[in-house]
């Protein structure tokens, strides 16, 4: 199976370096790119993906909006919040909101990439592959 990913970045520089990025990782695909928080939360219900990138700070629902309306519907997905704030009143935020794990944005790739290796990994082994 492979790890489906939905991305949820305002900042069109940052989203292309993360579709990249995604790219480069066997076992994971990304399946959708919302720009706002209400397409975020829209496109979360419709596709089901495994594993939300979300950007905290968005337009319409920031990140942490999006993750609370998501908690309510009973089997969110797995939500890996990406920040370009680094400090604790943020990753305490995103933790009470459900994310799973915080990455900056200033560290994505070293950050991020062991992170979605091990749902990948995860998934391959409840599948039985």
């Amino acid at each position: 199976m492979t790890l489906e990913i939905l991305l949820a970045e305002d900042n069109q520089t940052f989203a292309t370096s993360v579709t990249q990025f995604i790219g480069r990782i066997s076992g994971a695909r990304l399946m959708a790119h919302a720009l706002d928080g209400a397409d975020a939360l829209a496109k979360a219900v419709t596709l089901s993906p495994d594993l939300i990138l979300m950007d905290i700070s968005m337009p319409k629902m920031n990140g942490l909006q999006v993750a609370e309306q998501l908690r309510l519907l009973g089997h969110p997905p797995t939500i890996f919040f990406l920040s370009m704030h680094n400090d604790s009143a943020y990753r305490l935020a995103a933790h009470k909101a459900g994310g799973s794990a915080f990455v900056t944005k200033s560290n994505f790739v070293a950050e991020l990439f062991p992170l979605i290796e091990q749902l990948v990994r995860a998934q391959s082994l409840d599948c039985g592959n």
